[in-house]
């Protein structure tokens, strides 16, 4: 599929980014965006039927929302463990964490037309400053094809502990890229 170049929204004082908890009325500008996304990068490789409850499913702890300017741009959640996920069993293997100290970040995206102000960064940092605060860690998977979102991991700091298996259905199993959270700063 070919992708079009997308316009960039371009900061200013008047429209500064923040991240905050996604509220209900989020839901509807949370689909526009991810519409947006998977008109522009594909993801997510399977789109939903219902897109809004695709948002609010699967084991949420919480999520939120990156606003530029007033206007939902991004979106990260975070997630118990499901028995599909393969970076938590990649972990705990690992460093002996028991899974159910392991979050799994999931959901990440970012507008096209917002991207280019640290969003993805912004919402990566506050998902794991909230799974810390729930006595978590997390982790998360990405499909190997997906090389700008592993960019924006390893950018930020994110350990690749290795690549696996997901099988999303008996017709369809993808590889994906485990990751775990940076080593915490020291404080």
């Amino acid at each position: 599929m070919s992708r079009a170049p997308v316009p960039r929204a371009h900061p200013t004082p008047e429209a500064p980014v923040t991240v905050r908890p996604r509220l209900d009325p989020d839901l509807r500008a949370c689909v526009e965006a991810l519409r947006q996304v998977r008109l522009a990068d594909g993801y997510p490789t399977n789109w939903p039927a219902r897109p809004a409850d695709w948002l609010t499913g699967g084991g949420l702890l919480g999520a939120w929302v990156a606003a530029l300017g007033g206007r939902v741009a991004g979106h990260v959640a975070l997630c118990r463990r499901t028995p599909d996920d393969v970076a938590p069993g990649v972990w705990s293997g690992r460093t002996g964490t028991d899974v159910d100290e392991i979050a799994v970040v999931s959901r990440l995206f970012v507008a096209p037309d917002a991207r280019g102000h640290g969003i993805g960064a912004l919402l990566l940092a506050r998902v794991v400053a909230e799974a810390g605060e729930l006595g978590l860690f997390p982790v998360l998977d990405v499909v190997a094809s997906d090389t700008s979102a592993t960019a924006l991991y390893e950018r930020t700091g994110w350990r690749f502990l290795g690549t696996g298996l997901q099988h999303w259905s008996p017709e369809q199993t993808v590889t994906v890229r485990c990751y775990a959270a940076p080593d915490p700063t020291p404080s």
